[in-house]
């Protein structure tokens, strides 16, 4: 029982990992975007935040890997993926993995519930 706790961390580990060092290594095409989509991606590509943001999603990424440091990758993560949630819903107008993201996240965080009393109580 106590390797389904990792489980969810791994996962989003995984994801933000590999996808955050795919885009600096540009192995993976670019969908194919327009309006909205293309004006926001243009604007964050152009002023180099796009790559911070890639930056951050490996560095929480590797923190979410090891056990001791999993609490604190995880509330680091979740603004990013609320981030991919907002942009999904507001400006692509379709839902997809931000969902199983977020969900993802929140069990993460329930899992290890125990390490965040200090925060909340």
């Amino acid at each position: 029982m106590k390797i389904v706790k990792h489980i969810p961390a791994y996962i989003l580990a995984v994801v933000f990992i590999v996808f955050g060092i795919m885009y600096f290594l540009k192995l993976m095409p670019v969908p194919e975007m327009q309006g909205n989509q293309l004006s926001f991606m243009t604007l964050f590509s152009s002023t180099g935040y796009l790559t911070f943001i890639k930056v951050l999603e490996v560095v929480f990424g590797i923190l979410l890997v090891f056990p001791k440091t999993r609490a604190l990758g995880l509330l680091l993560i979740l603004p990013i993926v609320v981030n991919i949630l907002c942009f999904e819903v507001f400006i692509a107008n379709q839902p997809g993995i931000g969902v199983a993201l977020l969900v993802i996240n929140i069990i993460g965080i329930y899992l290890n519930k125990e390490k965040y009393t200090a925060i909340v109580c």
